[in-house]
């Protein structure tokens, strides 16, 4: 570097000695700035040409570049005029041994620092990481790390737990101890023995909490698999929910506590944060923070029924913090029909001095925490259900929330509803439980006018169905097997109209509003029934000249036999579906209305087919040439009130399958109207429209008024035995009788 400058001094003196002689012109070498006759040297370290991490040092006509302590040139060769941006911070930390084993290097802007491992604290600034003894630590504290009966063993950069029998931490060593309570699983409990199959649950939780709270077992050894235990739990359970095993509340309340037990013990050996199981009966979603320190934050669990809204605080509790934070919600998808009707509990619902009657109105959901108490919860949670079926609330309707107490039953203390729409009911419980909502069915104002008729118009129809009744019994000229028909008819008609006009509406007690649906299905079929055999009656006369008549014990058998066959059977597969909150008539919930409707559509099918073979055989008997006229028009009229009633009958019931529904007035008062006519019009066709009962009782009314005369009438003018003569004779021509 010297030797340079001596060079490139000389050969300016040189330089400047020839321009004074005038023998030149001045340029001045690279470096120098030419000044009036002289070069001065220009100080490059002003352009900042040796970047932010290198120091420039100025020379005669150049500079030269330093790195900075704590940084080095890692580009090989030394340039010192093109050293900006080789210099690179020293990395200290490729020295493994730098903070001991103890700690991990941390390489900062020309330095470094040494950060322990967990379990260790740093006495120094660089290295020497010491264990920490949390054991000692947490004595001192009284934070009992361990748990109230856990012991503390110090390891090397750690800790371990050692759990008592009864106590467990659930594989993880450094958790807090937590009782165990075995005893929760005793398959010798009230429960277990109303219901089948929940022994065998208790038993299988019970060996488990057996083998977990094992204090042989080394700290963090033999972990369970709280997945495989969580299916077992859930498959066994669905024996349980199968139908017709759930009939009583102690069943339902042993079913819900081993589960909510089951979960809470299952949740903290599950291996996921976040586990859904969903079965043929549940649908269950698991939430499970782990922890040193007590979570916070929202939790949000959903399924297709349920939504459940809270935080990790409500779900992990103030109290002594286990190491683990569980929220489950479980829905069941078929447990509302065991838990329809168990609402004793339920008062302070009545509105105007009207007692309400209830039925659950979504699935039943459970909601467990971890958190100990849950009797008085800090914070509300939120638990939206969905409603079984789309309805919104009116003047007769209200949706109500409750849960399953602890006496086996529904209450709504510490529930409330916040918001209802047509599908979903928002509740906010200060406790934890089961829950559903409930809908409470206020009864309907009876519309006077209605009323009125129905009262009016059945009074008539029973007066003429009477009438009816005693012509078709007492009047001896008109008997045979459609005047049999016609009068079973008529008492099975009258039967049910009496017993529709006096029970219709008396829904208390329940027994007695099931038996009065089952009266009125059963007489109401009977009526359909006759009316079948007189279709087959009037096909038999058309299509078969002799011996057309039936043996009235074929017809009882028929008339009475398969209404009773069908009431029966329809009683033991539904039962529950005879009388509902407002009338008492079949259920239109779960389809057995269709043990009315399908038979009596079925009826009017093949009785339409009997008329339109008997119309096609009349009109083919009517273009012959020698042509019975007397017989054919008999059963030309008989065909045509035969008609005229089934069309009355079933016109009725059409506008009848809309009776009971909600906002159903127009249909109520043309079904009313068609039924108080019943009995009128069966009088008027049967009795007032036929030649022979008209003059039977013409005749009685003339004994009435003028016996003497109506003696001598008999006597002078009428012979009866030629009548009847020609009565039977007309029979065994026909097979029936002249009406």
């Amino acid at each position: 570097m010297f030797g340079f400058n001596m060079k490139f001094g000389k050969g300016l003196i040189i330089l400047g000695l020839a321009c004074l002689l005038g023998e030149c012109s001045l340029q001045c070498p690279h470096g120098f700035n030419t000044v009036g006759k002289r070069c001065d040297d220009i100080n490059e370290c002003l352009e900042n040409l040796c970047g932010n991490h290198s120091n420039c040092f100025n020379t005669n006509g150049s500079y030269y570049c330093q790195c900075k302590q704590g940084f080095k040139n890692y580009r090989g060769n030394f340039n010192f005029t093109q050293l900006n941006g080789q210099c690179q911070v020293v990395n200290e930390c490729e020295n493994a041994n730098v903070c001991g084993r103890n700690a991990y290097c941390k390489n900062l802007n020309g330095s470094y620092i040494c950060i322990c491992h967990d379990g260790y604290i740093n006495n120094s600034r660089r290295g020497h990481c010491e264990d920490i003894d949390e054991c000692k630590d947490s004595e001192l504290s009284h934070q009992h790390i361990c748990g109230e009966r856990g012991s503390c063993e110090n390891v090397n950069g750690s800790y371990w737990c050692n759990c008592p029998e009864g106590y467990t931490n659930y594989g993880n060593a450094r958790t807090p101890c937590s009782a165990l309570s075995c005893s929760d699983f005793s398959a010798s409990s009230n429960f277990a023995e109303s219901l089948t199959g929940l022994a065998d649950i208790l038993l299988m939780m019970k060996n488990s909490c057996l083998a977990l709270s094992d204090s042989s077992a080394a700290p963090g050894e033999g972990k369970v698999n709280g997945e495989a235990l969580l299916k077992k739990l859930f498959n066994a359970t669905q024996v349980i929910l199968s139908p017709g095993n759930l009939n009583n509340s102690e069943g339902v309340s042993g079913l819900l506590t081993t589960v909510e037990n089951s979960i809470l013990f299952i949740g903290p050996q599950l291996k996921l944060n976040h586990t859904k199981l969903t079965t043929t009966e549940t649908d269950a979603e698991i939430a499970v923070h782990r922890g040193e320190t007590p979570p916070s934050g929202p939790v949000h669990l959903a399924n297709e029924n349920a939504l459940l809204d809270t935080d990790w605080t409500t779900a992990a509790g103030t109290g002594l913090y286990p190491g683990f934070a569980l929220a489950a919600l479980l829905s069941y998808k078929n447990l509302e029909g065991s838990v329809n009707g168990f609402f004793e509990g339920l008062k302070g619902h009545d509105r105007d001095g009207e007692d309400p009657t209830f039925q659950v109105s979504s699935k039943v959901v459970s909601v467990v925490v971890s958190n100990p108490s849950t009797q008085k919860l800090s914070h509300s949670v939120n638990i939206t259900l969905r409603h079984l079926k789309d309805r919104e609330e009116s003047e007769e309707v209200k949706y109500i929330c409750a849960y399953w107490n602890e006496r086996g039953g529904w209450s709504t203390d510490g529930c409330y509803q916040q918001h209802s729409n047509a599908t979903h009911t928002l509740c906010t419980c200060e406790h934890l439980s089961s829950f559903a909502v409930l809908m409470a069915l206020y009864p309907m104002e009876h519309d006077f006018g209605l009323m009125l008729m129905t009262k009016i118009g059945l009074s008539i129809s029973l007066l003429c169905l009477i009438l009816c009744i005693l012509t078709f019994k007492l009047c001896r000229s008109i008997q045979g097997t459609r005047t049999t028909i016609h009068l079973h008819l008529c008492i099975c008609l009258f039967v049910a109209d009496l017993v529709f006009l006096v029970g219709i509406s008396q829904t208390k007690p329940v027994g007695g509003c099931r038996f009065v649906a089952g009266l009125l299905h059963y007489f109401f079929l009977a009526v359909f029934t006759w009316m079948l055999l007189e279709g087959v009656q009037l096909y038999r006369m058309v299509v078969l000249v002799f011996n057309a008549t039936i043996q009235p014990l074929y017809l009882y058998v028929t008339g009475y036999g398969i209404p009773l066959a069908i009431v029966v059977l329809s009683a033991i597969i539904r039962p529950n579906g005879y009388g509902t909150n407002q009338h008492c008539w079949l259920s239109l919930e779960d389809g057995l209305i269709w043990s009315f409707y399908g038979p009596v559509c079925f009826i009017i099918l093949i009785n339409v087919f009997f008329f339109l073979v008997t119309v096609w055989k009349l009109v083919q008997k009517f273009s012959t040439l020698n042509p019975d006229l007397s017989k054919l028009h008999k059963i030309k009229a008989f065909t045509v009130t035969a008609i005229a009633q089934m069309c009355i009958l079933g016109l009725m019931w059409v506008f009848g399958a809309f009776l009971f529904q909600k906002d159903a007035i127009v249909s109520a008062y043309i079904f009313t109207f068609l039924n108080s006519l019943q009995g009128a019009l069966v009088f008027i066709m049967h009795c007032l429209l036929s030649k022979q009962v008209r003059d039977e009782y013409a005749s009685f009314c003339s004994c009435i008024c003028t016996p003497q005369k109506k003696k001598y009438s008999g006597f002078s003018s009428t012979n009866p035995s030629s009548s009847q003569s020609q009565g039977s004779r007309s029979g065994q021509l026909t097979g029936e009788s002249q009406i």
